[in-house]
This record gives structure tokens, sequence and C-alpha cells, in this order.
């Protein structure tokens, strides 16, 4: 364990301790646990995260005299929306060059949607006066090795093409808004990101719902959905509730509906933060932007700063396991841990008294494209929203409209879309699951290994439109 008498790097993470630094928290509210509504509800949301959320606040903001219930299983935040990093992205295609190789025609339209989308929601935190220390400090990408600053430079000609402001920053540039020694070039854009808590962030939009009329009930797990004809049975171990539209919004969970089943899979992502940064160690890392900051790997980080300075630091390895569900007990990944550690050493020497106060694991809902969808089902009367890939605190809400849009039958610049009208390629069933996500995993780290090169497996994906990621 030590070396040296210091704490190796790479146990460091072992005294932290278990689950989310965003739910660690004082202020987190008591579980909303009323009696179930007993009339026919115009909308029951499936869902405690972002997505559920925003389609409850955003149905009761387009419709104040819809009645509209929103169910969660466990807490409010409980699993992705209350594990990730707080990166609220103005990106809907899990970044520009996804989206442009998916949606090349429209990808003008899906930046301005995304922009218009992510301004909206600065403003709905405004409106409700949300404190979830929300700060809109932009997102450096950063290359570590030199074919990661080549394809930085390739990505910047790409959106130079496209009339976009991001620029690329070497040297002495660099050194100003990230000092790490391992970055080489980075990649700015000052616009795109919104660094958030995401935990404050649920309660304060489910506090919003209530100031609304809108009902919250958590501990409330649904078991099955019905179609009763004039209305749809939402099934829950407290009951039975009546609708006539639902948004079910449960990620990674186990589809409710068979038309979203393979459509996504849980993928474990994880994080450490460290304790609170003093004063002259938050001086030597250069990184007075505090923006939001993710390396360039195929396997990359992505690290922030948290209100209270503590640096948030997760990412690298997106785990799979042989026919994978949602469980508590694959929150903890020893040997992931260590690699972060190791990792963070290596990107901040200078912190190496700095102890971890939190570590977790958590699922997310990957899809083969990348991003989210908005599947329909029993005659277009629910929605099934998941596939975010890791990014859906900002795009949560574009498709939690998105949904409502195609519920109400309208025709929207959202709608009108092709990331709304295609639906994603399903995963395979097991064994091939599992088989597929680990020879992709293992193309993704022998690419890294060598220089970014994408070996047939990663290149035959490509083609076809497929991929996993974290």
């Amino acid at each position: 364990m030590r070396e040296g008498g210091t704490v190796r790097a790479g146990d460091r993470w072992r005294a932290a301790a278990q689950g989310s630094f965003w739910l660690d928290d004082p202020a987190r509210p008591e579980p909303r646990t009323g009696p179930l509504s007993g009339h026919v509800n115009d909308l029951v949301v499936i869902g405690g995260g972002t997505t559920g959320l925003w389609s409850a606040l955003r149905a009761l903001e387009r419709s104040p005299h819809r009645s509209v219930v929103l169910l969660e299983a466990e807490r409010l935040a409980e699993h992705a929306s209350g594990r990730n990093g707080g990166f609220c992205a103005a990106s809907l295609t899990h970044g520009d060059a996804n989206g442009r190789q998916r949606w090349p025609d429209e990808m003008p339209q899906l930046r301005e949607l995304g922009l218009a989308n992510l301004d909206a929601l600065e403003r709905t935190l405004d409106r409700y006066e949300i404190d979830c220390a929300a700060q809109r400090t932009g997102q450096l990408d950063l290359a570590t090795t030199p074919w990661q600053v080549d394809e930085l430079r390739e990505e910047q000609a790409a959106l130079d093409a496209a009339g976009l402001p991001p620029r690329l920053l070497e040297g002495d540039d660099l050194r100003a808004e990230f000092g790490s020694p391992v970055g080489l070039a980075g990649l700015l854009d000052e616009a795109g990101q919104l660094m958030v808590n995401p935990a404050q962030l649920c309660w304060g939009l489910a506090s919003a719902i209530e100031s609304l009329g809108g009902e919250v009930r958590e501990q409330t797990r649904v078991t099955g959905l019905r179609d009763d004809g004039a209305h749809l049975a939402v099934i829950t171990t407290r009951g039975a509730l009546r609708a006539r539209q639902v948004i079910i919004a449960t990620a990674a969970s186990p589809a409710l509906v068979r038309s979203a089943r393979h459509r996504v899979v849980p993928v474990y992502d994880y994080v450490l933060v460290t304790e609170p940064l003093s004063a002259p160690q938050l001086a030597t890392l250069g990184w007075s932007s505090r923006r939001g900051v993710a390396d360039a790997g195929n396997q990359f980080h992505y690290l922030r700063l948290t209100a209270d300075n503590r640096i948030l630091f997760g990412g690298y390895d997106a785990v799979y396991r042989f026919d994978q569900r949602i469980d508590a007990v694959n929150d903890e990944s020893p040997a992931t841990f260590e690699v972060l550690a190791r990792h963070f050493a290596a990107f901040f020497p200078s912190l190496g008294d700095v102890a971890f106060s939190h570590r977790w694991g958590g699922a997310i809902d990957t899809s083969t494209r990348f991003c989210a969808a908005a599947v329909p089902s029993h005659q277009g009367r629910v929605i099934t929203i998941n596939g975010f890939t890791g990014l859906g605190l900002g795009a949560s809400r574009f498709f939690a409209d998105a949904g409502l849009d195609l519920l109400d039958g309208l025709s929207t610049p959202a709608t009108a879309t092709s990331l709304i009208h295609d639906k994603p390629l399903g995963f395979p069933p097991e064994p091939l699951r599992y088989v597929g996500i680990e020879l992709t995993r293992r193309a993704i780290a022998k690419a890294d290994r060598e220089q970014g090169r994408r070996g047939p497996w990663l290149r035959l994906l490509d083609r076809l439109g497929l991929g996993f990621d974290s």
C-alpha cells in the first residue's frame, strides 16, 4: 500500500466514501410518498431523472391545466442523473463529430436547436430560482498525445468550415486555461457547456413541477403498462393509475414496452472526487476559468471543479458485464478506481497528498448511435426516451419537448428532424451482445495505444453507423 512512506497513487481511492458526492448532501429532500391520484391523469411520467423531470415540467408549462404525475421507483436523481459529472451540453448529438457523421445535412439546424435549448434551460433555472451552482463555463477538449493533437486540429477545421467559434490552444495559451503537464493542445468551446450540480438540478425541477400543480411520487416502482382502450393503466407497487398519455424516461432500466427493448444497454462509468482543495493547491492547477475538461482519447476522462473546489475525475473505462443489469453490486470496480487514481496523479502531480472523498459507479443508457431517441408505442400515446450515452443533462430537456410534441401530434422544428424520426438499431441478444461490446472495447483501447488508428472492427462499425461509448 505504501511506497517510501506515501500511499501509492493507485490506492488513494480506497479511503473514499462509496456513493455519489452529489447525493451526499444534507439538503437532499425527503422522498415524496403521498397518495396516488385516483382520477384519469392527462400525463403520467415514469422516471425521476432529468428526462422525466423535464417532461413533467414542460408539459405543465405548455398546458397549465394538464394533470401530470411523475413516478420514481427509488428517489429523485438516484441513478444516472445523480451520478454524472454535471456537464450540461448544448449538443443534442453527443458531440458535433457524431452528429456530422449521422445527420450532416441537418447539423446546422441541430446546432441551433441545441444552443436554443441550453439558453432556455438557463432561463428556467432563473425563473424558478433553482440553485444548482450553474456556470456557463464552456468546455476544453484536451489532447494528451500527439495523435490527439492532430485529431483536434481536424475537428477545429471542420468547425471552422461550419462557421463555429471553437479555437485551438497550444503552449502558453493552453497553460493559461488548464495547466496540467499532460496537456499538449486544447480545443476550447466557450459557449456550449453549462456546469451544474446535477442532483440539485433535479431537486429544483421537482419543486418547480409541484409549484405548477404537478405531483411527484417517489418510491413508487412501475411494474407494467396496460392498454385498457380509453385509457392506459400504469401498474405500480403502490397501486394503479390511469393515464391518457405516458412518457417513459427510465434510462437503462429494462424497457416497459416491447418496441424499446434492446435499444440501450447499461454501461457502467466510474468517478472519483477529491477533498476540497486549499487556495494554494488550487493556484498550482492553472484552472482559473473552471471550465469542464475532457481529454480527446477514445477512452476519455472528464474532469471539473465543484462549487467547493473539489476535483471530479471520471470516465475512461466503460464497463459492460455479461447480461448486465442495474445493480448496486456494479457500483464498485476496484480495478477501474485504481486506474482512475493513477491517471489523476499524472494529470495533477502537484496534488500528491490530496485525498479522495467519494467514489461511485453508475449505469449509462448507451445506444448504438450515442445519442437519445424518442420511441412511440400504444398508437402514439406512449413515448419512451432513452439512449443519451452519458450526455443527457442538457439534451434531456430537448427530447422531453420533442416527446411532448409527438404525443400531441404537433409538427415542430424538432419533430421534423431525422434525429427524432430515426430510431437507433438495437443491440443483439446475449451472448452476441457481450461478445460485440467486448470486441469493441478492446479495439478502442488498442486504437488509443496505436496513435488513434482504428482497426478493421472499428472501421466496420463506423460504416454500419454503430458504436459503443461512454
